[in-house]
């Protein structure tokens, strides 16, 4: 798998993502396939089966899950992301802390790491698309490059 993604010059641009190896963003494009083909990140995270989806029925409003509909495959090599990106990333590591010892709405910790894990793939579906390197800045305060250049 590391092979293919070498040979479609996509290794540099995957593992620009602190903590993200060469086999796990391998594995993770080898379960999306091409990633220009998605319309949006969101689709990416929505066909991992990542994406939430709140539970109602009349007046009554369940609890927020995944929807575990999608590539089972896909979210256990995001999954499996996860666990080096919250060592060796501090921008997934603050993101993870902040998530789970906030004052408000705390997620436990196996629901921060499915938000985590959501963000990779949202983050590798802008880099793959877009082919830029990950940038740190950009992804601590969610601002496209543009309004980074400019600021």
């Amino acid at each position: 798998m590391v092979t293919v993604v070498d040979e479609l010059q996509l290794t540099d641009l995957a593992t620009s993502i602190d903590g993200l190896s060469p086999v796990g963003a391998a594995a993770i494009l080898a379960e999306t396939g091409d990633l220009t083909r998605f319309t949006s990140a969101r689709a990416v995270v929505k066909h991992a089966g990542l994406a939430p989806r709140e539970r109602q029925s009349g007046t009554f409003t369940g609890r927020a899950r995944v929807t575990g509909a999608g590539r089972p495959l896909l979210r256990a090599a995001a999954w499996r992301a996860v666990w080096g990106c919250l060592q060796a990333n501090r921008v997934y590591a603050a993101r993870y802390q902040h998530l789970t010892t906030r004052d408000t709405n705390r997620l436990k910790h196996t629901q921060a790491q499915t938000a985590v894990a959501a963000a990779i793939l949202r983050q590798l579906h802008y880099i793959v698309t877009h082919q830029q390197a990950w940038d740190p800045v950009v992804a601590a305060h969610g601002l496209r490059r543009a309004e980074v250049i400019a600021a």
